[in-house]
C-alpha cells in the first residue's frame, strides 16, 4: 500500500471519454437574512462515462440535487449563482451556454427524472401531452410520429395499454406508475446522460427494484450514462459503478463501489455505513455519523498502516488536535488522490499545495476485472 510521503500514482488511462466532467464547482445562493451567501455547492468534482452509473450519495442538503441541476441550468439566477468551475458535456461547457442553447440540449441529450413525479407532471394536461411535447421539441418529426413514439416510450417502461393511458391524467396513475412516465418522458429523446435524483423515494421495495432494473436494462441497451442520486445505500451497493460521497457542499470520497464498501477511508463515509442496521450485527442502538466524526481516531486514514501525517480527512467540525496547521486566506479543503482509484477530502497542508492531485476520472463498470 501507497503511503502518503510517495508521490501520488496516475489514474489508469481511461478506454471512453468522459460524457460528462464536473470541475471545482461552486454553487451559492442569496440569503434571505441579508447575511453572507449560503453556499451550497463548494468545489464538486466528478466524472460520467458511457454505460457507467455514478452513485452521488450523502445526507438531504450536502449539495447532490444542485449540483445535478446546475447540468442542466435548472438553477434560478438569481437567488443562485455559479461562482466557479465548468461542466463539460461532451466536451463543452453548459455554463456557458445561453438559454436558447440549453433548449436544445435539455430533455434532449441530458434528461433528468426528478424527485418527485406528481409535483414534476403537469396535472392538467394528459400523459400523452407531456410526453409528446418533449418529443416534438427535440426531434425533427411530425405530431402524428411522436405520438408514436411516446406510446413506445410508455411501453418500454413497461405501463400496460400505453395507447389508452396516453389520454390518462397523472392523478390516474399510481406512484410507481407516475415514475415509470417519468422516466419514459426522460428517455423518449433517446438521452446521453440520464439523471436521476431519487427515482424511487416514496416507493415500496418490490417497486424500486423494478424501476432500477428498468434504469438499469435501458441504460445497457442505450449506452446512456447516468448519475444516480441517493441516500440509500443499498440501492449504491446493487447498481453503481463509481460512488461519489458528498458532505457539506464537497466530495469527502470518491472511489469503485466494492472497494468503498469493502474499505471507507473517510470518517463521513465510515459515519454512514455504521449507521444502517445489518442482519450480522446485533447492535442495542446504531452508531451515528456525529459519534464517528468526533473521535480523533477516526480521522486517520484507516488502511494506510496507521496516521498518515501530511494527509488528514477534512471535515469542518474536526475534533481537537486533528486539525493541520493552515496558511491564512487559504481554503481548507482539498480533493486528493489517496490511490489510483480512490480520492479523499483532506485538509488542505502544505504537502497538499506541493503535490496537486488530478480531479476525479474512474472509467470503470462493475463487469470489469
Amino acid at each position: 500500500m501507497e503511503s502518503a510521503a510517495t508521490p501520488m500514482m496516475a489514474a489508469p488511462s481511461t478506454r471512453t471519454k468522459p460524457i460528462l466532467e464536473v470541475a471545482d464547482l461552486a454553487v451559492s445562493f442569496a440569503n434571505s437574512a441579508g447575511g453572507p451567501r449560503i453556499q451550497a455547492v463548494a468545489g464538486v468534482s466528478m466524472t460520467v462515462h458511457p454505460n457507467q452509473t455514478l452513485a452521488v450519495v450523502g445526507e438531504s442538503g450536502c449539495g447532490k440535487s444542485v449540483t445535478a441541476m446546475s447540468t442542466m441550468q435548472l438553477i434560478p439566477r438569481p437567488p443562485g449563482r455559479f461562482d466557479r468551475g465548468s461542466i463539460l458535456f461532451e466536451g463543452q461547457d453548459i455554463l456557458s451556454f445561453s438559454e436558447a442553447e440549453m433548449l436544445k440540449v435539455r430533455g434532449g441529450k441530458i434528461a433528468m427524472i426528478f424527485q418527485e413525479p406528481m409535483t414534476s407532471l403537469n396535472p392538467v394536461y394528459t400523459i400523452g401531452d407531456q410526453i409528446t411535447e418533449a418529443i416534438l421539441l427535440h426531434q425533427k418529426v411530425g405530431a402524428e410520429k411522436a405520438w408514436d413514439i411516446a406510446v413506445q416510450a410508455l411501453k418500454d417502461v413497461g405501463i400496460p395499454r400505453p395507447e389508452e393511458r396516453m389520454k390518462a391524467y397523472p392523478h390516474q396513475f399510481s406512484g410507481g406508475m407516475r415514475q415509470r412516465v417519468m422516466i419514459a418522458m426522460a428517455l423518449a429523446c433517446q438521452p446521453t446522460l440520464l439523471l436521476a435524483d431519487e427515482p424511487t423515494t416514496a416507493l415500496d421495495v418490490t417497486i424500486q427494484a423494478q424501476i432500477l432494473e428498468l434504469l438499469h436494462e435501458l441504460q445497457r441497451t442505450r449506452g446512456m450514462g447516468i448519475m444516480l442520486i441517493t441516500h440509500n445505500l443499498g440501492v449504491v451497493a446493487e447498481n453503481a459503478d463509481v460512488v461519489c460521497v458528498m458532505y457539506a457542499g464537497r466530495v469527502v470520497e470518491y472511489a469503485r463501489v466494492f472497494e468503498l464498501f469493502d474499505r471507507p477511508l473517510h470518517p463521513y463515509t465510515r459515519g454512514l455505513f455504521n449507521s444502517i442496521p445489518t442482519l450480522r450485527d446485533r447492535k442495542h442502538r446504531l452508531t451515528t455519523v456525529e459519534e464517528v466524526v468526533h473521535d480523533p481516531e477516526q480521522f486517520k486514514l484507516h488502511g494506510f498502516g496507521g496516521a498518515l501525517g501530511e494527509l488528514v480527512p477534512w471535515w469542518p467540525d474536526a475534533p481537537k488536535g486533528v486539525r493541520p496547521a493552515i496558511a491564512p486566506g487559504r481554503d481548507e479543503y482539498a480533493l486528493v488522490q489517496v490511490e489510483p482509484t480512490r480520492w479523499v477530502g483532506c485538509f488542505r497542508s502544505d504537502w497538499v499545495e506541493q503535490n496537486p492531485s488530478p480531479r476525479p476520472d474512474l472509467d470503470y463498470r462493475r463487469g470489469d476485472a
